[in-house]
């Protein structure tokens, strides 16, 4: 049972809410009282149970909680508190005989005591003092989260009216639990927008676990995820925690999500849908709690069509839709990147260049960049290495960039060439005009770059 006491304040803010837990209605009365006549909201529970469950309903402040209480005591109320609300501050009460036990939860993160037949003074002092350290710490991480809030949006770069729509999307969504696809070609920055909206959440103080589906073998790739019990397979030789498991509180990135096998897209829908994984070779079932945000470069529509992605699947992850425009549709965006990578190489090279030559500043606008804004970065990193004035000069860019080409050269495919015929050729004509750089030509093929190396072969 619960009860509320908000004191004879009128229309005034509450200073704090209290939860006072113990089986002594006398008491919890007295202290109901005592705290709601000082402008505190008292909520009341008989039990630890109650309490626990009032923890998970009710945003608290502090906890005054007895130590020796039937079903639940207060230390296992305190240690179960902390996971359920860590912001919440614990007091214990205690009775003479059981002051040992008392500094013994202190040590245990209560932040004091207070023993019966307890003053008035007292009490109060120690729960202002109580709440005035949660207020502080409380204070203190919504700083850090701020901080880790503007991190995360500065490492996103963009003023162009397409860049501003996303990034307005992405904050809108981040407070939720919504599973996410993020979706675009590649080098657009999704991973950049993944960690954004893990920092810009609710969950920004747990981990953010990070898995390229296309970067490992089915077999390996299940593993990873959720791991695996010792013998589960050859070289097995012990139980390992998947990346479900260490995620867990926390956020999933899944990158290149179109790239998982039908077996694991079975795996990943169930987990979608009950919370819940088993490690390879094992049959218990856990329970994780893990906010997913999907990326693709993919069309999974076609691949729905194509019978290569689970529908069910797609819907699941595609709750909301963060779709991330081209470089080459973000206008005056490509020049402040070029700024951002120069003065980011100019640090880690040691070097000071004061910026870009007429006609290089031309060429960088006026390439398509084909590889998005990691082609971008990729050129400037190159141009700081290599140039030998004071400023970026053409001859540092690349030769695709210095050419000017602002779209991909047309290729004549007959009617009648095979399909294998003809994908060679599209996958050659890439690599050339990328000049043989296959990590670009993967990008703008959009597919991993081991199809590439695979397909030469």
């Amino acid at each position: 049972m619960h009860n509320k006491n908000t004191g004879n304040r009128g229309e005034q803010a509450p200073m704090a809410t209290i939860l006072v837990v113990d089986d002594e209605p006398e008491l919890c009365h007295a202290l109901c009282k005592l705290l709601g006549r000082n402008g505190y909201d008292v909520l009341t529970a008989g039990n630890g149970e109650e309490g626990l469950a009032s923890l998970r309903q009710h945003d608290i402040h502090l906890v005054l909680s007895d130590l020796q209480m039937p079903k639940m005591g207060g230390v296992e109320l305190l240690k179960a508190g902390r996971v359920v609300s860590p912001d919440s501050e614990f007091v214990i009460i205690t009775g003479h005989g059981t002051i040992e036990t008392a500094v013994d939860a202190m040590r245990q993160g209560a932040y004091d005591f207070i023993e019966k037949p307890f003053s008035t003074t007292t009490t109060l002092n120690v729960v202002r003092k109580a709440l005035e350290k949660q207020s502080l710490r409380a204070e203190n991480q919504h700083l850090r989260r701020r901080l880790r809030q503007m991190q995360g949006g500065n490492r996103i770069i963009g003023s162009s009216s397409v860049m501003q729509a996303a990034m307005a999307t992405a904050r809108q969504v981040a407070d939720s639990t919504a599973t996410i696809l993020i979706t675009g070609e590649s080098g657009t920055g999704k991973e950049v927008f993944a960690t954004a909206l893990h920092a810009w959440s609710p969950r920004d103080e747990r981990p953010m676990v990070r898995v390229s589906c296309a970067a490992l073998p089915e077999n390996l790739l299940e593993a990873e995820l959720f791991g695996y019990e010792k013998g589960a397979f050859t070289g097995a030789t012990g139980r390992r925690k998947g990346r479900f498991e260490a995620a867990h509180g926390g956020t999933l990135f899944l990158d290149e999500v179109g790239e998982m096998s039908p077996t694991t897209q079975v795996k990943l829908l169930r987990v979608l849908q009950e919370g819940v994984i088993e490690r390879l070779g094992g049959n218990q079932t856990i329970v994780v709690d893990v906010r997913i945000i999907a990326a693709t470069n993919a069309d999974l529509e076609q691949m729905v069509s194509d019978g290569r992605f689970r529908e069910d699947l797609f819907y699941r992850l595609n709750v909301i839709n963060l779709e991330l425009p081209a470089l080459r549709l973000r206008g005056e965006d490509v020049v402040l990147l070029a700024d951002f990578f120069l003065q980011r190489y100019n640090e880690k090279n040691s070097k000071d260049l004061r910026g870009f030559t007429q006609e290089a500043l031309e060429a960088i606008t006026r390439h398509a960049w084909p590889g998005n804004v990691r082609e971008l970065e990729n050129a400037m990193e190159r141009a700081v290495v290599l140039a030998k004035q004071d400023m970026i000069q053409l001859e540092d860019l690349p030769g695709s960039v210095v050419t000017g080409r602002q779209k991909f050269d047309a290729l004549n495919i007959p009617v009648g060439t095979t399909l294998r015929d003809a994908e060679m050729q599209l996958i050659r004509a890439t690599l050339e005009s990328t000049g043989g750089d296959k990590e670009t030509a993967a990008n703008v093929l959009g597919i991993a770059s081991r199809t590439i190396y695979r397909k030469l072969q």
